[in-house]
């Protein structure tokens, strides 16, 4: 079954990825004070399928791929009915997406990196 989600094109440094991907639709927002990235004045958020086929090599090129220049503070992801893929520089999390302590194994990395709260409120995908 293939993965959908959301990646922003802003949080790459290596766009390339991008061309690897389905692309199925594509929104604009302006940055407000909540995002916290003031070096950036909008979020292109592009939602994805990627290909059950492709989805670990995806996540560990979007892994090296995501924006380190600002304090590493970027996720990506993409989930499926059973496993839920959340990337973050150089680290990817494959979760079971009715397993708890994974998801709390991620979000507290996110926070680790300075990624807001409700940027990481991953448990809303726990599948119980």
């Amino acid at each position: 079954m293939d993965y959908k989600g959301t990646i922003i094109k802003e949080s790459l440094e290596n766009k390339d990825v991008l061309e690897k991907l389905e692309i199925i639709s594509t929104r604009v927002e302006a940055v407000n004070k909540d995002h916290q990235t003031p070096w950036l004045k909008q979020w292109t958020l592009h939602k994805v399928i990627v290909s059950s086929v492709k989805a670990d090599a995806i996540a560990k090129e979007l892994a090296t791929a995501l924006d380190r220049e600002h304090g590493g503070s970027w996720y990506a992801d993409y989930k499926n009915d059973k496993n839920h893929f959340i990337i973050f520089p150089n680290r990817v999390f494959k979760i079971d997406r009715s397993r708890v302590d994974q998801y709390k194994a991620a979000t507290d990395y996110g926070l680790k990196l300075g990624i807001p709260n409700y940027q990481v409120d991953f448990m809303k995908d726990l599948i119980i």
